[in-house]
């Protein structure tokens, strides 16, 4: 018995030492040092954007996040935190050396939306995405589809046809979740030792992503961004799920998915003003002058992707006329192994080292990017190491809307004399009311309402018209409308059916002034129902419904209608 006692321990100390040798040859590579490779590239504004704090499901404080960010070498932070851009935002701070600019992502029936450079708004944005991204128009703002390759559906962005002004083509809560358990088993157990590396080799190409960028900007000037999604958060209760506002580990950091990849803008240097640099930050952005890096493989590494034509330059994000011949050149800095790829409207044109150039002969249009790979970069296909915004090469033109005939019958529901044919439906706790009013000419509808109670009951104040088969010939509703405040009314068709009917909706936006707005009937949206359209035969009743969508909770207006009518 004694023999074999250091036989055993043999045993165990080789079976340790297997284990200790698989564990170390499963370590990911060390990211090249900057400090090795970095002397002499020019110096570039970094940032990272789409950031949750402790204000919706992150883990940090925005000061948290300020220092994790100064410890990557940060510049930037972006911080989107979930809401509806009813909070005014923070203005623009420097907070541990970083600028700090406050955004904010949206919620929407179609996906997530990153909205920059939106003010305090009037009322709730969300619903529809394609209401949301109106709205963050009018005030002024960038709209940006978050994770829009995940593969969570209800996080996807389902609606291309929408005007997005950019798209996330890298999302860093995205990457993870198409993982097999063997890659995410073995990322756990590297992750202590080797924390940015192994964020790193989460990371693929998302093919389905970077096509549909490319066919978007076929038509429009369409920017892409990295987008981090970082909450320092997996949750317990729902394995790895950020959202999971239960029990969490506080991991990866906000530095280490800083350290992972990073915005970095072309032509902004950072003067130390938080307000002007903030605008030359979002600036930067709307016009695509941005490019995209994996600071995890290499992190000193720039890129430069320009075009001349002998009298005029344009960087990433620009257009250039077609008149001439034009010169594209890529060029990177920080390592000779570097592949450029040139795409011209998606398709690989051209391949060269760290330096390429390719002749656009003149009168040919074209949307062109470059890829950078390295050999050792992660993924399946490998994620690029660099990528650029796109240098459209002649004007870009939106196809334009198919002009509407002007309508030729009418069926006027209201105009002038008493509302016969309305009445006022409300939820317990909300309020409404209809009067009659002087108008310029004639009278008006003027309706009251106010929208109360619990948020789980679905507060809601609408005004009801009622309906005959007579709709069914007409295939637009058009009215006249203006509101006390900035107003986002949901214009529904109703069908009875059960106790609360079948609907459609369209939601549409009520200013201070007058306007006409028409709502087209084939735009209708079902609500309450699985069917696509109504049957406008059947349907009973319009409703212009205020509800918490659009409305906050206790919130109360008037809203003054006028000329309402079918059309044809």
């Amino acid at each position: 018995m004694t023999s074999s006692i250091p036989v055993r321990k043999i045993a165990l100390i080789a079976l340790l030492a297997g284990a200790g040798s698989a564990w170390y040859l499963a370590l990911p590579p060390r990211a090249v040092s900057g400090i090795a490779i970095g002397q002499g590239a020019p110096k570039v504004v970094r940032g990272a954007i789409h950031i949750h704090t402790d204000r919706s499901d992150g883990t940090g404080t925005v000061d948290e996040v300020a220092a994790a960010a100064a410890r990557a070498g940060l510049n930037f932070v972006v911080f989107t935190d979930h809401g509806d851009a009813t909070r005014k935002p923070d203005p623009p701070q420097y907070r541990s050396g970083v600028l700090c600019i406050d955004a904010v992502e949206i919620s929407t029936d179609d996906g997530h939306v990153v909205a920059l450079g939106v003010p305090q708004s009037p009322y709730p944005l969300g619903g529809e995405a394609r209401d949301v991204i109106d709205d963050v128009m009018r005030l002024g703002g960038f709209s940006i589809a978050a994770h829009p390759g995940s593969p969570k559906p209800e996080l996807r962005w389902t609606d291309w046809t929408l005007p997005i002004a950019g798209l996330e083509w890298l999302n860093g809560d995205s990457e993870w979740r198409d993982e097999s358990r063997w890659t995410l088993t073995r990322a756990l157990l590297t992750y202590p030792a080797r924390q940015t590396e192994t964020l790193v080799t989460l990371l693929d190409r998302p093919d389905s992503v970077l096509q549909q960028w490319d066919v978007l900007a076929r038509g429009r000037q369409v920017v892409a961004i990295a987008g981090a999604d970082a909450h320092a958060r997996l949750g317990f209760r729902s394995l790895g799920e950020p959202y999971d506002n239960g029990a969490s580990l506080h991991v990866p950091s906000y530095e280490r998915v800083f350290r992972a990849f990073s915005n970095v803008l072309i032509g902004v240097s950072l003067a130390g003003n938080a307000e002007t640099d903030a605008e030359q930050v979002i600036g930067a952005i709307r016009d695509g002058h941005v490019y995209s890096a994996i600071d995890g493989i290499g992190d000193a590494g720039t890129l430069s992707f320009t075009a001349t034509d002998g009298s005029m330059r344009a960087d990433a994000g620009d257009v250039m006329p077609i008149g001439r011949a034009i010169t594209l050149r890529a060029e990177v800095r920080g390592r000779e192994d570097a592949r450029i790829a040139l795409f011209k409207d998606g398709v690989a044109r051209a391949e060269s080292g760290p330096l390429l150039e390719h002749i656009v002969e003149p009168g040919t249009p074209g949307v062109y990017r470059v890829e950078v790979s390295l050999p050792d970069a992660p993924g399946q296909p490998g994620v690029p190491w660099l990528l650029s915004n796109p240098i459209y090469v002649g004007e870009r033109t939106n196809v334009p809307a198919v002009a509407q005939p002007p309508p030729a019958k009418f069926d006027v529901r209201y105009a002038d004399g008493p509302a016969t044919a309305w009445t006022v439906e409300t939820s317990p706790a909300s309020k409404a009311a209809l009067d009659v009013v002087p108008a310029e000419r004639g009278t008006q509808l003027a309706l009251r309402y106010a929208v109360g109670g619990a948020a789980s009951a679905s507060p809601y104040a609408a005004f009801v018209l009622h309906a005959d088969g007579a709709l069914a010939e007409y295939d637009r509703l058009i009215f006249t409308a203006r509101a006390d405040r900035p107003t986002r009314v949901s214009v529904q068709l109703r069908e009875p059916s059960g106790v609360n009917g079948e609907r459609w909706h369209r939601s549409v936006f009520i200013g201070t002034e007058p306007r006409d707005i028409t709502v087209y009937f084939r735009d209708l949206r079902p609500l309450t129902t699985a069917r696509a359209q109504p049957m406008l035969a059947n349907v009973d009743s319009i409703l212009f419904v205020l509800d918490t969508v659009n409305t906050a909770l206790g919130g109360s207006g008037r809203i003054w209608m006028d000329d309402v009518k079918y059309a044809r």
